[in-house]
């Protein structure tokens, strides 16, 4: 039993060796110790609170990119709308001008096909004119070579200037 029962120089010299060591501990290593891991401490906060500001950033952004992205459907949408009505404004121009040519096309050939078929009518004129009088004096010298039938006729025509 003297082994497991100490005796008092060994509890003295025990306790005098652990205060000592208490206290070296005490001077030299709880409060580089303590130190370390209050910066560690402050170093996890730190970052912590970083995360949750780029969070809230990456928050913000996301937000401004929906924002930006909607902005940009809406100004395609605006721009694609007003590309649509300028096409169509520039094809009904078009089909307008075109519909006013051709109008104006037509107008120009029936005022020509007018203008020939007065020509040609006025040549025909001319020409029956023409063989009209051609035929007349052929009928007439021939009525006119006979003296008897000369005279008949002008008291014809007499005739008919008294009745008239």
């Amino acid at each position: 039993m003297e082994l497991v029962t100490p005796e008092v120089g060994l509890i003295f010299w025990t306790t005098l060796s652990f205060l000592i060591l208490l206290f070296l501990l005490g001077k030299f290593a709880w409060k580089p110790i303590l130190a370390a891991v209050n910066e560690r401490e402050q170093s996890i906060e730190t970052a912590l609170s970083r995360a949750e500001a780029v969070k809230e950033e990456m928050a913000r952004l996301t937000s401004e990119n929906e924002a930006l992205l909607k902005q940009a459907r809406a100004e395609r949408d605006a721009i694609l709308s007003e590309a649509t009505k300028v096409k169509n404004q520039i094809i009904s121009d078009a089909k307008e001008a075109a519909h006013k040519e051709g109008s104006r096309q037509i107008d120009l050939a029936r005022i020509e096909i007018n203008n020939q078929k007065a020509i040609a009518m006025a040549d025909v004129k001319n020409q029956v004119a023409s063989l009209s009088l051609e035929i007349a004096e052929k009928v007439l010298r021939k009525q006119f070579e006979d003296q008897k039938k000369q005279d008949e006729l002008v008291k014809d025509l007499l005739k008919e200037v008294k009745l008239s």
